[in-house]
């Protein structure tokens, strides 16, 4: 164990712990919305996160930009980053929308038992995952460069750059708006009134369907912002980068409470430290491990995660 690495380079395994954190909690706020209202678990949403991300990436090539373009100026940096942020939310929105409409609705309709809607969405996210690879040839996809990783200002020697605050700050953002939007919203009401007791919302007039597929929606869109702020961070994309990243937003969501909105931020926050922090201690290839250990020693103790309230019950 490094810990001489782990203190030297704390401050930086924190920033950017925290800077993955945030990519980790918008797609996992996806797994949690959909459990909330169905009491299932998603695992095709990893590929409406990909969609999102190669959403961004076609859009800026649309622009004519390719993987050694450089945007400057403000007003064309903050352009690039809106046209790709409603086009990848709209894309993984889309996405969400053909999975519930295409193996969800008619396994609901039909009263099937919950492997079989696991089942459909692993299938769907093999096909989706695959679809991109045979697109993109199996091929890393380069990212032109809309925001430089440049240093604004330093924290007790820690350098804080452009992506990481861009990161952190939009992933706050649409954080605070959802959470806004859930428990101020009609529609918002809707879906906790479903998540609570579907059977009685839908006897006060609430359209079930309509909210389950709404829900899929807004996770959709918050996958899509997740999946840009990734290119704009990493700088290349590959087919399958959306499993295992989509396994530790769900971690991320487990981790938090699932059910819970903010135990999703507060769950991939803390997922990104975490594995960062082993990897200063242990070095890189205990990445991984340890963001699952973590996950087995929470629950250990308390199962229900950090913030184990359900999506119908929760406050404003």
């Amino acid at each position: 164990m490094d810990f001489d690495g782990l203190f030297s380079n704390f401050g930086e395994l924190t920033t950017t712990g925290l800077t993955q954190g945030a990519i980790y909690a918008l797609v996992a706020l996806g797994y949690t919305l959909v459990y909330g209202v169905l009491r299932l678990i998603n695992f095709a949403h990893s590929e409406v996160f990909i969609a999102g991300a190669f959403a961004a990436l076609w859009t800026w090539g649309a622009f004519g930009l390719n993987q050694d373009s450089v945007v400057t100026g403000f007003g064309s940096i903050v352009f690039y980053l809106l046209v790709a942020l409603l086009a990848a939310a709209a894309a993984s929105a889309l996405t969400a929308t053909v999975i519930e409409r295409v193996a969800y609705r008619p396994l609901r309709q039909r009263n099937a038992p919950p492997l079989a809607f696991l089942i459909t969405a692993i299938g769907a996210s093999i096909a989706i995952a695959e679809a991109f690879g045979i697109y993109t040839r199996r091929l890393p996809q380069g990212i032109p460069t809309i925001v430089k990783n440049d240093t604004v200002f330093s924290i007790a020697g820690v350098p804080i750059t452009k992506v990481q605050i861009l990161t952190v700050v939009a992933a706050l953002a649409m954080m605070i708006a959802l959470d806004f939007f859930i428990n101020r919203s009609r529609i918002g009401r809707g879906i906790r009134a479903v998540a609570q007791d579907p059977n009685t919302a839908a006897l006060m007039g609430v359209n079930k369907d309509r909210i389950i597929l709404m829900v899929f929606i807004v996770g959709g869109a918050m996958a899509g912002a997740a999946g840009l702020l990734y290119d704009v961070r990493i700088g290349n994309l590959t087919y399958s980068v959306g499993f295992l990243l989509g396994l530790k937003a769900f971690t991320a969501a487990v981790l938090g409470g699932i059910g819970n909105l903010r135990g999703a931020l507060v769950g991939g926050l803390l997922l990104g430290v975490v594995e960062n922090y082993a990897s200063g201690l242990f070095g890189s290839e205990w990445k991984d491990f340890a963001a699952f250990a973590v996950l087995v020693v929470l629950l250990m103790f308390r199962p229900t995660g950090l913030l184990g309230e359900s999506l119908g019950r929760a406050r404003a």
